[in-house]
């Protein structure tokens, strides 16, 4: 009897055994890897290493570029050098790029390659999320076992849910896998659960009120109300008794006590929409409303206490409402805790075809058609273009052309823009001046500090980490 039962659970044992070994096996031969090295001869022999073991294998010797390849490939593990042959980096340039790819939401396991000397940086790694290390010189079979390993942990988390995919801010229209919204899904996620007043800037049909919900929805308020205002639309007169509520008989038509938006709104989320268009005046009165945290209705005697989150939202530019002949800089800093600016599509690049398949499936269920697709010139005219109505001239676009197709393929004749949008010009010329300046400052700082970034960054009142993003962003 005890002989029959140790074999049974011998067999069990080594059905397991078995078991685990053809899922690390599926998971190697489909495994899409990323190898980042400067050195040409490891890139060389990792590539001739994994190019009969796995799906595919891309390698750079640039880090610059793990954005964009991130961007365009799936991969499943990123084997990432700590240390790369640069002028401006100063020994950590692995653990800088390994929470790069952090922030950009990817769901590649990284194993970090160290030298001996290394170890305990690589050992900083694993905290900050590397799934594990390996030591130059190493073993082929020794490689592949990690590998092996990282993927198997990666496909078991992945079945318990615990890792997550790039972010959509649980917004169904939200969506964008570059990195300006990988990093605004990032500040959702830092700043929702807070109290932190927010400012959300950014062209008109880019989302903003998108934003501010998934803020509202992801922070500790998110079962109290959410009021939206759109307080650039409000007249003077109706500006008071909107946002602050009146009592009967206070004026001619106020014929019965009506709660003001702020009280609406009262232990949830207020927005405020196209905040950079109202008078000096109306600014003043929001003003004392936001400091006391208490409302007065028109004809009441007794105030009425308010807790709120507030987000604002403004397509003027921040270095316009900074002019305090338009706008009040305590107001300003009354409603920018922390900023979110939000890019124009077009410089979002693949998110456009995300999106336009996404309303494409959203509208052939509400007209009941079949499901569409997109052929090579309708994706080339929708990357072309300029996109001067952002999202939403996207999204009014990609209804028409659904309600227009005879078939299930769009082209690029159903494709038809806004001729009211095309006669605007987007106004880039301004931040691209801005950012003209921005740069030349930074390689004018880093130059006279002999490549020091810790000296440059110093001087240029900027942490390293923020550098080192201006560095990414201007490809320095």
């Amino acid at each position: 009897m005890v002989n029959s039962l140790k074999q049974k659970f011998i067999t069990v044992v080594i059905i397991v055994i078995l078991k685990s070994c053809i899922v690390l096996s599926m998971n190697l031969k489909n495994a899409n890897i990323l190898v980042i090295d400067d050195d040409p001869d490891v890139l060389t022999a990792v590539r001739m290493l994994l190019k009969t073991e796995v799906n595919e294998v891309v390698i750079d010797k640039n880090p610059e570029n793990i954005r964009n390849l991130i961007s365009k490939h799936s991969f499943d593990l990123i084997l990432l050098d700590m240390n790369f042959n640069s002028s401006v980096n100063t020994g950590n340039e692995g653990l800088y790029w390994l929470k790069k790819i952090k922030e950009l939401r990817c769901e590649a396991a990284v194993i970090m390659i160290t030298a001996y000397g290394h170890i305990d940086l690589a050992v900083r790694c694993l905290k900050e999320g590397a799934a594990d290390f390996v030591v130059k010189p190493w073993h082929n079979e020794q490689l592949l076992e990690t590998i092996k390993e990282a993927l198997n942990k990666l496909s078991i988390s992945k079945a318990s849910g615990s890792t997550k995919s790039k972010r959509s801010a649980n917004t169904p229209d939200l969506l964008g896998n570059s990195e300006q919204m990988q990093e605004i899904f990032y500040k959702i996620d830092k700043i929702a659960p807070t109290d932190a007043n927010i400012l959300i800037l950014g062209e008109n049909g880019t989302g903003k009120d998108l934003i501010a919900n998934a803020i509202h929805q992801q922070s500790r308020r998110s079962t109290k109300p959410y009021v939206k205002v759109d307080v650039g639309a409000l007249s003077e007169t109706l500006f008071e008794s909107e946002l602050f509520g009146h009592k009967k008989g206070a004026f001619t038509d106020a014929r019965e006590d009506r709660m003001g938006r702020f009280e609406a709104a009262n232990e949830g989320t207020l927005f405020l929409d196209e905040i950079g268009n109202i008078s000096l005046q109306q600014q003043a009165k929001l003003l004392s409303v936001l400091q006391n945290r208490q409302v007065n209705r028109i004809g009441a005697n007794q105030s009425v206490d308010i807790d709120i989150r507030l987000i604002c939202a403004t397509n003027v530019p921040l270095f316009e409402l900074a002019n305090e002949n338009r706008f009040r800089k305590d107001l300003i800093y009354r409603i920018n805790t922390v900023e979110i600016m939000v890019p124009p599509l077009r410089n979002r690049g693949n998110d456009i075809i995300l999106l336009a398949e996404h309303f494409s499936k959203v509208y052939a269920q509400k007209y009941l058609k079949p499901a569409f697709e997109f052929d090579k010139k309708a994706i080339d005219k929708l990357l072309n273009y300029s996109f001067p109505g952002n999202v939403r001239e996207l999204q009014y676009a990609i209804e028409r052309a659904v309600i227009m197709a005879d078939d299930s393929t769009l082209q690029a004749k159903d494709l038809l823009f806004s001729p009211i949008e095309q006669a605007i010009s987007p106004p880039t010329s301004i931040e691209s001046n801005l950012n003209d300046l921005e740069k030349s400052t930074i390689l004018r700082v880093i130059e006279k500090n002999n490549g020091n970034i810790s000296k440059a960054s110093k001087e240029l009142g900027l942490t390293r980490t923020a550098l080192y993003r201006r560095l990414s962003k201007y490809d320095i």
